[in-house]
């Protein structure tokens, strides 16, 4: 990997988590009067329509001819796991504080480690270990 890629991934990435962390507060706001999955459910309609729009914007819609079965199966475990996410996401920021929530969220970076390494054969590293032993601790701390 060269360095130009390596700055456009952490760019990319700053940037999802941004806009994470806007979903989060924005999410915090709308739930006062509506239930959680209620709120769940808009938000993914407005994803929907989002993405449509940005897959038309960059032309892209001729590549949606070329996804296999495979391609599809895995496309559709990523929506529903997204979508239970964001139900149970929703049910919890209703209840408690959003800094929390998001923390405890964001452990998922620890299955994601895990998962990681099982099942597409990533890299563990001592690195990754202690990163993700940090992550655990910082939640452990918040919760207790």
């Amino acid at each position: 990997m060269n360095t130009d890629s390596v700055g456009v991934w952490l760019i990319l990435a700053l940037l999802s988590a941004f806009f994470a962390a806007l979903v989060t507060i924005f999410g915090k706001i709308g739930l006062k009067t509506i239930d959680s999955t209620v709120a769940a459910g808009v938000r993914a309609v407005i994803m929907a329509a989002t993405m449509i729009g940005i897959i038309m914007l960059l032309g892209r819609t001729s590549q949606l001819t070329q996804l296999t079965q495979r391609d599809m199966l895995f496309i559709i475990l990523s929506g529903v796991s997204g979508a239970l996410s964001w139900v149970f996401y929703f049910a919890a920021l209703k209840l408690a504080d959003a800094s929390k929530v998001a923390t405890i969220d964001r452990t998922s970076i620890l299955f994601i480690i895990v998962l990681s390494y099982l099942i597409l054969g990533e890299e563990l590293s001592l690195r990754t270990v202690a990163a993700g032993m940090l992550v655990f601790l910082g939640a452990l701390i918040l919760i207790i």
